[in-house]
């Protein structure tokens, strides 16, 4: 009933006396067991109780046995509870009673009672094959169990039906609880916000106040009607030298005015901007050249050097900077969409990130689904700081959801973003009121603020996501010293941009340990399905699918990727879903909570990375045969990469100064990757 496929339960067989040949002795007799089951859901109803009457037979051999020798035995599985003295959480007992027509089939646990699960007890009574649950009241709601009732009942009908079908296959979900899984909480329907293009909430903007501030940077600052007077000469431009809907016109500048420009011209010209980051190795550059094909790009001087001249050679370039620019004297009106003919449909940005088989993917996202995702995003014309670099897609959400309600975006140099200690005085000075940084970021601010006591009174909104979030003792401190400012925890992807968030509550003592990423914001469908692709119980844990007016176009150029993420709804006809491999479960309050991956995939600091990737940049080393990367936590801001690695005997060994395998290997991906996907650790096996 949870498509789980491994379980681990406390056993309590019916007591039937001494075996034949024991003494009576008084010793602790561990009359629950572990009980350790692994089924296949592709098998049948026989081929399942094979398995679990092989399993129950073991079990009857240790029944009689005392507790603590089975507590400090190797061998045996699941002992881990008997060692710690604590009760499994869901345990099943066979007992010699008899159910009475007028019994319940519920009962919550009561004192005295001797039960082998902690939460829920699944009592089989052997006289007449009755069942009956025992379940904590206090962290089971009867509604759950009622389902759970009806869940079984659908099961044991299935298999009385057909008993030759996988019971993977058999569906268990009543039609009500269909209803509310696919229907009730997906009721998200809202006005049509989406068919418009992304830079027309920042021309509104312009309409209404063209003299206020829209972005600063140092001491520069241009006001909404000048920054659109300049992004639209450049734009006029970038269409008379071709650029048309759909295409990607390449970006990569430093943090500056001229990037916001080049950004919003782009938009403007009807182009898809595909952002650079100068920070990233000119190989992983020149791969994604390669593979997007853009005709320009727009580029100032740390761009051109990080580009390298062989990225160069088949693109366009106009650079930003120059002093006199051909486009200066062309028109400050903004270019007609629909002379372009330019539509939501169309593209906004390719975003590229990290891919399994070790060439990294181009993630297509319109206009509209970016609109959809962000209309809901922010009210308040707030003060917001742009951390996140244009190739992550956080930095779409700082810049556009301060600008539709005509905020003001702050610029930072990148080595203030790099030293915390910096960030943490600039996030002063500047009377920054919106953050947007992943936990691992967000738990090293409130760390680096611990040390220095910088007081952040204009601090308002604090954004977090791409990460799990986690109720530290530092982020609660943090926020107890600013009741002003509230975290939203938010959950998304680049393929689906934001899907669902969740204000904490303004005391952080109400906080739980791991908060939830909240509903679905408007015009957005969540599913979560089994590996069949049906709907999983309330409540179960079941992999994440998202539909509606967010969800990207696919990949670049990778169809066959494209058909096996981006799949047809069987749900709302003509919808489209996008397979996420994250794991998720609804709460009994409907909220979402995300508990990670189906795959290997990893996040580090809020970068999307697929250890796969990494593989096959190694194995690129003369020196490497095998490899394998995972992740490692030491703590909650502390994940990091290590790679281990089956080397060639030339390889050496690691001489600890970085000049061994180790040294080399490093050397070696920081010239292929960026440097959040090189591993801070090496192993040679």
């Amino acid at each position: 009933m949870t498509g789980e496929k491994e379980f681990q339960l406390g056993w309590k067989p019916a007591w039937g006396g001494l075996q034949t040949g024991c003494k009576l002795v008084e010793v602790l007799i561990a009359s629950v067991v572990p009980m350790d089951i692994c089924i296949e859901l592709v098998h049948d109803f026989e081929e399942v109780r094979k398995t679990v009457a092989a399993e129950v037979a073991q079990l009857r051999t240790h029944a009689s046995f005392a507790r603590d020798l089975i507590a400090r035995s190797p061998t045996l599985r699941g002992v881990e509870a008997l060692r710690a003295r604590q009760p499994w959480p869901i345990g099943i007992a066979i007992t010699k009673e008899s159910c009475s027509v007028a019994d319940d089939l519920s009962t919550s646990h009561k004192a005295g009672q001797t039960l082998c699960g902690d939460l829920l007890t699944f009592e089989v009574r052997a006289l007449d094959a009755s069942f009956r649950w025992h379940f904590d009241a206090a962290r089971l709601p009867p509604k759950q169990i009622d389902r759970m009732t009806q869940h079984l009942q659908a099961l044991l009908r299935g298999v009385m039906d057909d008993a030759g079908q996988p019971v993977g296959r058999i569906g268990i979900l009543p039609t009500d609880e269909r209803a509310y899984l696919l229907e009730d909480l997906n009721r998200t329907a809202a006005p049509c916000s989406y068919e418009r293009c992304i830079h027309e909430l920042f021309e509104a903007q312009v309409q209404k106040a063209p003299e206020a501030v829209a972005v600063v940077h140092e001491k520069e600052r241009l006001s909404y009607g000048e920054l659109n007077a300049r992004a639209n000469r450049l734009a006029h431009h970038l269409i008379e030298r071709g650029v048309e809907p759909d295409q990607p016109v390449a970006i990569c500048l430093e943090r500056s005015l001229a990037m916001v420009v080049g950004l919003l011209a782009i938009l403007k010209a009807g182009g898809a901007y595909l952002p650079l980051d100068p920070a990233y190795p000119s190989a992983r550059l020149r791969q994604i050249v390669d593979d997007a094909k853009p005709k320009l790009l727009l580029c100032d001087v740390a761009g051109r050097t990080a580009m390298g001249a062989e990225a160069l050679a088949d693109v366009t370039v106009l650079d930003l900077e120059t002093a006199i620019p051909p486009w200066a004297e062309r028109p400050a009106s903004n270019p007609d969409p629909g002379t372009l003919g330019l539509t939501s449909r169309h593209l906004a940005y390719v975003i590229y990130t990290s891919g399994s088989t070790g060439i990294p993917k181009g993630v297509e996202m319109s206009h509209g689904a970016l609109v959809n995702s962000l209309a809901g995003i922010g009210t308040s014309k707030l003060r917001t700081l742009q951390f996140a670099t244009l190739n992550f897609d956080v930095s779409c959400q700082e810049l556009f959801i301060c600008w539709k309600d005509g905020g003001v975006l702050v610029l930072l140099r990148e080595e203030t973003r790099r030293r915390f200690s910096d960030l943490l005085e600039f996030v002063e000075r500047e009377a920054i009121e919106r953050l947007f940084l992943p936990f691992v970021a967000l738990n090293h601010f409130a760390e680096v603020w611990r040390t220095q006591r910088v007081q952040l009174p204009s601090l308002r909104e604090l954004y977090t996501a791409g990460e799990r979030l986690q109720a530290t003792p530092l982020l609660r401190a943090f926020f107890e010293a600013h009741p002003n400012a509230r975290l939203i925890n938010q959950y998304g992807s680049t393929e689906i941009s934001v899907i669902s968030e969740h204000h904490l509550a303004a005391d952080p003592s109400c906080w739980p340990q791991l908060p939830h990423v909240g509903r679905p914001i408007a015009d957005t469908r969540v599913y979560l399905l089994d590996g069949h692709g049906a709907p999983v119980p309330f409540g179960a844990v079941g992999e994440l699918y998202i539909g509606g007016a967010g969800v990207a176009r696919g990949y670049l150029n990778r169809p066959e990727l494209t058909a096996e993420r981006f799949i047809a709804s069987p749900f709302v006809e003509g919808d489209r879903l996008y397979r996420t491999g994250d794991l998720a479960r609804y709460l009994p309050d409907g909220n979402l909570e995300f508990l990670g991956r189906n795959d290997d995939q990893v996040k580090i600091r809020g970068y999307r990375i697929e250890p796969g990737e990494i593989v096959a940049k190694l194995c690129e080393h003369a020196w490497v045969r095998e490899a394998v990367v995972v992740a490692r936590q030491n703590g909650p801001s502390d994940k990091h990469l290590i790679a281990y690695v089956v080397c060639a005997p030339e390889a050496g060994s690691d001489e600890g100064d970085g000049s061994g395998f180790a040294g080399a290997l490093r050397a070696h991906l920081s010239a292929r990757l960026p440097d959040y996907m090189v591993p801070s650790g090496f192993v040679q096996l």
